[in-house]
C-alpha cells in the first residue's frame, strides 16, 4: 500500500483509558511503496510544528541479527546510525533524544513536520513511527484502604489462580528476576524492600538510577501504579504477591500522571533484557491495534531472546478489535482481566404511582450488607447532576438519602465517593447516552443504574414532586469468574490473531502503594484494570521458571495457555476466544503439565475465494514432557462450514515432539462473512488440552474508524481519528444527549484516503447543553459510527 501524505493538522493528544472518558480503538498502520520506508503517521508537509518520531533502520539490531544467524556489533550499529543522523542533520534542524541498538535498531528524534520528507529520503531508513502516548492500564484512581479495615485476606486473587498451592509445592519465585516497566516502584515499601538489591533498575524519565514513583508536584501527578503492579508480582509482608521471593527490577518509563511515550518504553524494554531480567511486565498501553508497531516489535524480539514478556491487553472493551499495542505483539503474553466469583442481585425500583423502570440494574456496591440495607424503607432522592463538584451538592442535604446522578465527565467511583462524602447511602445513576452502563464493582455506596430513557422518567417524577424511592433487591444467583466488561478484545489487525492469550484477576485487586504522606508513607489500595491482571501472569511465569529453569519462553506461554480454565458469563455461555483467550490461568497446573501444544492458539487467516473450497496446510507441535509414551485422540469443534482435516490420533514418545498436521477447508460461498472460532481438543485419556482457533471468511469486520482522540484547547475541540482503509463519506457530529438529535456537524468529507484525519471545532458555535461527539464513516454498504466523549457547554 502506498504511503499517504495527507495535509492535516496533527495534535498531540493524550487518551485516558477510563470509563468516564472517551472510547477508542487502535490506529492501523499504513504500509509503503517498494523501496521507501514504511510510514506509520500522517503529517502536514507545510507545518513547522515539532514532532517526536521513532526511526527504525534497515541495519539489523544485535538481537535481530542474532535471530537471523548473523553477527552484529554495537560499533557497526553506531557507525551506521551516526551516518544517517549526520545526513538528517544536514537536511533539517533536528534533536536526537534516544538511540537503540539491542532489540530495536534506530533512534528517536524531534523534527518539524515540514522536514519529515527529508527523513524519508535517506537510504537505510526502514520505518518511521509516531512517538505514541502510553498510559497505565487501570480504569480508576486508587481506593486507599483504611489501615484499620485492611486485612491480608483481602488479597485473594493470588490464591484463586493457585499461587498458594504452588508455594506449598515449594515454588515461590526464588532466583527469578522480574522487570517492572511502569511508573517506577516504591522500593522502600516494607512489603517490597526484600525484592530489590543494590541495583534498582533505571529511570528513563529523569535519566538516573533511581526508578522511584513520581512523588512531587500536584497530587494528581503523583503515581503509585508501578508499586501496585510490583506488589502483585512479589510482595511479601502484609500481603503476598504471586511470586513472593522473586527479585525485582524497576524501569520508570511513565512519568507524572502515569503517562509516557514510545521512546522511553522501547528504551525500558531494551535495558531490562540487557540487565538480565527473566520476565518483564508492561501494564501499559496505547490505542494502536497494530502488531508491527515499534513496542510490539521490541517485545517480539525480547521473547525471542528468552525473556518472558507479559503485557496488559487494554481497557477499551467490551467491543472487538480494541486490543492495543504492545498487547498486539505476536509473541508476548497478552492478558485480559477477570472478576472473581460474586453473587448476582436483581433490583426493582419504585417512585410511587405507575411509573416503571425496567432497565434498573446493580452497577456496584461496597458490601452485600450495604446493598440489601436499601430494602429497608423508603428514601428521599435528590438530584445532584454530575456529582463531580461541590457545586453539584451545594445547599442539598443528602444525609441518609439517595443521590440521583447523571453519567459523564467524572469516573463512576468518584461520583459514588462524592455522594458518600455528603451523606448519601446510595445512588441512582442514569445514562447520558443510549445504551447500557458498565458494572463497576466496589463502589463506595450501592449504585443502581438506569438507561437514558428511564433516567428521563425519574427526572420527570422528581419534577412533579415525587421525591421518594424504594428498592426491591433480591439475590438471583452466584456467578463464577467472569470477564471484566472493560477488558479489551481482539482480534489483532493484519495478523488476525486471537488476543488476549490468557486472562487473570483484574477487578478490585489489593496491593502495595506509596501514600505520598510523609507521616505514613506506605499503604495498600484496591485497583482494577488489565494492569492488575498482567502481573498475576508475570508472577505465575516466575513460579514456572523456578520449577522449570530450562523451559523456553514458548513453553512458559504454552503451559499457561494449555492449562487455563474456560470461563462462562453469568448466563453460562462460554466466552469467545477473543474475550478470554485460552482462559483463566491456573499456575500449579501449568507447572505440573506433562504435555504442551505450541503455539497455544492458532489463526487460520482469511479465506475469500468463493469459487473453490480452498484448502490450506498448517500444523502445531505437541511436546511430551513425561517419561511415558502418550497417545492422543484429536477432535476439532467449530462451524460445520469449516472443515479441518487431521488424523484421529497422535502418538508421541517420552521426551519427544511431534507435529500435528492438518488441512483447513472453508466453504466461503455458503458462509456469511465474519470470523468463526473453533477449538482443537487433544486428550490422552487422563488430561485434555484445548487450542483455540479463529478463521475469517471474507474481508474482516474491522472498524471503519479507530483511535479516536479528543481534547479541549480553550473553546476549541481538537480531535483525530484513524480511517484505516479509507471511506466514501466522513463527518464529525454533535448530538443532543437527551434527544439524540444532530445539532452540528464538522469535517465533512468524501472519498477519504486511508490514514489519520484531524479536525478542530469552535464549541462556541454550540448552544448550551450536553452533546455526544461521534464520528461517522461509510464505505460501500458498510456504515460505522464511533462514539467519543460528552461535551457539556454551560455558557
Amino acid at each position: 500500500m502506498a504511503r499517504k501524505k495527507n495535509i492535516l493538522f496533527i495534535y498531540s493528544l493524550i487518551f485516558l483509558l477510563m470509563f468516564s472518558g472517551f472510547s477508542s480503538m487502535g490506529m492501523a498502520a499504513e504500509g509503503d511503496a517498494a523501496g521507501e520506508p514504511e510510514v506509520y503517521l500522517d503529517f502536514d508537509g507545510e507545518s513547522e510544528e515539532i514532532l517526536t518520531v521513532i526511526v527504525e533502520l534497515d541495519e539489523a539490531s544485535i538481537i535481530e541479527a542474532k535471530q537471523e544467524g548473523e553477527v552484529q556489533t554495537e560499533e557497526n550499529l553506531e557507525e551506521v546510525r551516526q551516518e544517517i543522523i549526520a545526513e538528517l542533520e544536514e537536511a533539517a534542524d533536528v534533536t536526537v533524544n534516544r538511540e537503540y541498538d539491542y532489540l530495536f535498531s534506530g533512534f528517536s528524534v524531534e523534527i518539524s513536520q515540514a522536514d519529515l520528507p527529508e527523513l524519508f529520503e535517506i537510504e537505510g531508513v526502514k520505518a518511521v513511527y509516531p512517538n505514541q502516548t502510553y498510559e497505565v492500564s487501570q480504569i480508576e484512581e486508587a481506593e486507599l484502604l483504611d489501615p484499620e479495615s485492611f486485612s491480608p485476606m483481602m488479597m485473594d486473587s493470588a490464591p484463586f489462580i493457585g499461587a498458594d498451592e504452588a508455594w506449598d509445592a515449594g515454588y515461590t519465585g526464588e532466583g527469578v528476576t522480574v522487570a517492572i516497566i511502569d511508573t517506577g516502584v516504591d522500593y522502600t515499601h516494607p512489603d517490597l524492600a526484600h525484592a530489590f538489591g543494590d541495583y534498582l533498575g533505571w529511570d528513563f524519565v529523569s535519566n538516573d538510577a533511581d526508578p522511584q514513583e513520581t512523588n512531587t508536584g500536584n497530587m494528581s501527578q503523583r503515581t503509585n501504579h508501578g508499586t501496585h503492579v510490583a506488589g502483585t508480582v512479589a510482595a511479601n509482608g502484609q500481603i503476598k504477591g504471586v511470586a513472593p521471593d522473586a527479585t525485582l527490577l524497576a524501569y520508570r518509563v511513565l512519568g507524572p500522571g502515569g503517562s509516557g511515550t514510545t521512546q522511553n518504553v522501547i528504551a525500558g524494554i531494551e535495558r531490562a533484557v540487557q540487565d538480565g531480567a527473566d520476565i518483564m511486565n508492561l501494564s501499559l498501553g496505547a490505542n494502536v491495534n497494530d502488531p508491527d508497531y515499534a513496542t510490539s516489535i521490541a517485545l517480539d524480539r525480547a521473547m525471542t531472546e528468552g525473556v518472558v514478556a507479559v503485557t496488559s491487553n487494554g481497557n477499551s472493551g467490551p467491543n472487538n478489535w480494541t486490543v492495543g499495542s504492545p498487547g498486539t505483539s505476536r509473541e508476548a503474553i497478552s492478558v485480559g482481566a477477570t472478576q472473581l466469583p460474586y453473587n448476582l442481585f436483581g433490583v426493582d425500583i419504585s417512585t410511587g404511582g405507575d411509573t416503571s423502570y425496567p432497565s434498573a440494574a446493580i452497577m456496584g456496591y461496597p458490601s452485600e450488607e450495604e446493598l440489601l440495607a436499601l430494602n429497608e424503607g423508603e428514601f428521599e432522592f435528590i438530584d445532584v447532576g454530575l456529582a463531580g463538584t461541590e457545586a453539584d451538592f451545594a445547599g442539598k442535604n443528602l444525609e441518609g438519602k439517595i443521590a440521583l446522578m447523571r453519567r459523564g465527565d467524572y469516573a463512576f467511583v468518584d461520583k459514588a465517593q462524592n455522594a458518600k462524602d455528603h451523606g448519601a447511602i446510595g445512588a441512582v445513576i442514569y445514562n447520558n447516552v443510549a445504551g447500557v452502563q458498565p458494572q463497576v464493582p466496589g463502589t463506595a455506596i450501592p449504585m443502581i443504574m438506569l438507561t437514558q430513557e428511564d433516567g428521563q422518567k425519574i427526572l420527570a417524577e422528581l419534577a412533579s414532586g415525587n421525591n421518594t424511592i424504594s428498592f426491591d433487591i433480591d439475590f438471583e444467583q452466584q456467578v463464577g469468574e467472569t470477564i471484566a466488561n472493560f477488558s479489551s478484545k481482539g482480534p489483532v489487525m493484519n495478523t488476525w490473531m486471537i488476543k488476549p492469550d490468557v486472562s487473570a484477576p483484574g477487578v478490585a485487586i489489593v496491593s502495595t502503594v506509596p501514600t505520598h504522606n510523609p507521616a505514613n508513607p506506605h499503604g495498600y489500595a484496591s485497583f482494577q484494570g488489565t494492569s492488575m491482571s498482567a502481573p498475576h501472569v508475570a508472577g505465575a511465569a516466575a513460579l514456572i521458571l523456578e520449577a522449570h529453569p530450562d523451559w523456553s519462553v514458548d513453553f512458559v506461554k504454552a503451559a499457561l495457555m494449555n492449562t487455563a480454565e474456560n470461563m462462562y458469563d453469568e448466563n453460562r455461555n462460554l466466552y469467545p476466544h477473543n474475550s478470554q483467550g485460552a482462559g483463566s490461568i491456573r499456575v500449579l497446573d501449568a507447572i505440573n503439565t506433562e504435555v504442551l501444544a505450541t503455539p497455544g492458539s492458532h489463526s487460520f487467516g482469511i479465506f475469500t475465494n468463493e469459487e473453490d473450497k480452498e484448502v490450506r496446510r498448517q500444523f502445531f507441535t505437541v511436546q511430551n514432557l513425561s517419561h511415558e509414551r502418550k497417545r492422543f485422540s484429536i477432535e476439532f469443534t467449530g462451524h460445520e462450514g469449516i472443515k479441518v482435516m487431521h488424523s484421529n490420533n497422535l502418538q508421541v514418545q517420552p521426551g519427544k515432539t511431534q507435529n500435528l498436521n492438518f488441512g483447513v477447508q472453508v466453504d466461503v460461498a455458503n458462509l456469511d462473512p465474519g470470523y468463526y472460532e473453533g477449538t482443537f481438543i487433544l486428550s490422552d485419556g487422563t488430561s485434555t488440552i484445548e487450542v483455540p482457533t479463529i478463521v475469517f471468511v471474507g474481508e474482516p469486520d474491522y472498524p471503519l474508524l479507530s483511535g479516536l482522540q479528543l481534547s479541549m484547547l480553550f473553546n476549541f475541540l481538537i480531535g483525530s481519528v484513524n480511517v484505516p482503509h479509507g471511506a466514501d463519506e466522513f463527518v464529525v457530529r454533535f448530538k443532543n444527549t437527551s434527544t439524540g438529535e444532530v445539532v452540528a456537524e464538522t469535517a465533512r468529507a468524501t472519498n477519504v484516503a486511508p490514514g489519520t484525519r484531524s479536525f478542530t471545532y469552535n464549541t462556541n458555535q454550540l448552544p448550551r447543553g450536553s452533546f455526544l461527539i461521534t464520528v461517522y464513516a461509510k464505505k460501500g454498504d458498510r456504515e460505522f459510527e464511533l462514539e467519543g466523549g460528552v461535551l457539556t457547554r454551560n455558557q
